[in-house]
């Protein structure tokens, strides 16, 4: 039976969901963006304040689908504070353009509902639902331009994430036939001893690549280009972060059950689609002129870095894995939120060529942008330099070397096109790039607090570390 404590532990999703109602209901009356927008962000707001008002009340499981402790709160204030951003970003992005954009935000908003629930998911049903609530989502919120590319970008992400979503759902069955129990830990301590049962093998191993879609890991990332190059900026930067933030958190507390060992199947299957996704991400990007794809394409490589940490495991591989989630976050929204600054009417600004000579034309959004990429390239007093100080402490902890050979292989061949889109920044200006008429002073305040975060990330990470470690979920 549930109680009033229960209630106020989930206020967070009941906000979401009823900021998504009312904007719903107020379209019905009258269509405006503005007000859809503001509902957007009063929702976001709301809800990351009342998550810190439960604080108090952790930790405590909730109908045995969820549980909610510091670790869940601190990935729902990550997702939801994603949200908000690109909610803020959307707002001008969607006003440069055609057609109704209500419905946007209502999307938004039950597509981040989608991703809290995976925050604080301990079962199989709960992880199912809020995956399904977030992909579907995010397919009208691909395509909402109702344009060619985000049409096709749009179908090409709901016929895999169908796919993926069966291999899901088969591996689930296949858990549940070995263990009799959809639940996470502690009802599956018991794996470790039966970890090489054939049946458990290919239930994680069909589950791992539903997951491997999700993240965009070689060999399941043949999506994301296209899906990136298609869908809207602040879309796109909601997939790169917020979405892939939460399948990580129901990785993170199903690694305890995993028996991560090295010379297990898991690790080594693991080990594999890690090495292969700093190395393939990192080449592919190489030879972009698509700003958009080579973003998709470096995530895929970052992914790969995010599981060295996770293979190491211990709480040590653990917060390093989360504390690098975070930077990644605030880099993205940063690099994604520029380019949708930066776009004008029906038309993202995603060739190189267009952010030829920026810093000559708006030198404070070309000093974002440039810090943004140093950022992913990990180069020192960023956020990015320290998560990977972070990632490489683990990896050195746990003996990992054939796994930080890849990432520090990876990072150097990374330099080459991070370095190639700031020289192009910075270089003198070729053809004149026509510019929205007005740059969005809401959205340049968002880009200007994300460029505080990433610095301050890079020059005092402690606090945050520290919030990390006692986040923990074991």
């Amino acid at each position: 039976m549930m109680t009033g404590t229960d209630l106020i532990l989930l206020l967070p999703s009941l906000l979401l969901a009823a900021f998504a109602v009312i904007a719903m209901l107020g379209i019905a009356v009258r269509r405006s963006h503005g007000w859809t927008a503001f509902c957007a962000a009063c929702g976001f707001l709301l809800a990351i304040a009342a998550g810190w008002r439960s604080l108090p009340l952790l930790p405590r499981p909730v109908t045995g689908l969820l549980f909610f402790d510091r670790f869940a709160l601190l990935m729902t204030t990550v997702i939801l504070a994603a949200g908000l951003a690109v909610s803020l970003i959307s707002h001008a992005y969607l006003s440069r353009g055609e057609g109704r954009n209500e419905e946007f935000s209502i999307l938004l908003l039950i597509a981040s509902l989608g991703a809290a629930v995976l925050a604080a998911s301990v079962h199989f049903a709960a992880f199912f639902l809020g995956l399904e609530l977030l992909t579907v989502s995010l397919y009208g919120l691909i395509a909402y331009p109702r344009r060619g590319r985000s049409y096709e970008a749009g179908m090409k992400y709901l016929i895999l994430a169908a796919v993926s979503s069966a291999f899901l759902l088969f591996g689930m069955a296949l858990v549940y036939a070995e263990t009799g129990s959809l639940a996470f830990p502690p009802n599956m301590h018991h794996l470790p001893a039966e970890v090489h049962s054939p049946l458990l093998l290919a239930g994680f191993g069909l589950m791992i690549a539903g997951v491997g879609f999700k993240l965009a890991l070689v060999p399941f990332h043949l999506w994301t280009p296209d899906v990136y190059e298609g869908a809207p900026a602040p879309v796109t930067a909601f997939i790169a972060t917020a979405s892939k933030t939460a399948v990580f958190a129901v990785l993170l507390r199903l690694a305890p059950s995993l028996s991560l060992q090295p010379g297990s199947p898991l690790f080594a299957g693991l080990s594999l689609i890690a090495v292969l996704s700093m190395l393939a991400g990192n080449l592919l990007a190489l030879r972009q002129e698509n700003v958009k794809r080579m973003l998709a394409y470096s995530s895929i490589a970052h992914l790969g870095y995010v599981l060295v940490p996770f293979l190491a495991g211990g709480s040590a591989g653990a917060s390093a894995a989360v504390f690098y989630l975070i930077a990644y976050t605030v880099t993205s929204l940063g690099a994604f939120g520029t380019v949708a600054v930066l776009s004008g009417k029906g038309q993202d600004r995603d060739s190189l060529e267009d952010y030829r000579g920026l810093a000559w034309r708006q030198p404070g959004t070309a000093a974002v942008l440039s810090v943004m990429f140093l950022s992913l390239a990990g180069m020192p007093v960023t956020g990015g330099f320290m998560a990977k100080v972070a990632l490489v402490s683990a990896g050195v902890h746990a003996s990992l070397w054939l796994l930080l050979a890849a990432l520090v292989a990876g990072s150097v061949i990374g330099l080459f096109y991070y370095l190639r889109m700031i020289t192009a920044i910075f270089s003198p200006p070729g053809a004149v790039i026509r510019l929205p008429v007005q740059l969005s002073l809401l959205g340049n305040g968002v880009l200007a607090l994300l460029l505080f975060v990433l610095l301050w990330l890079g020059l005092l990470p402690g606090p945050l570390l520290r919030l990390v470690q006692a986040s923990l979920p074991f």
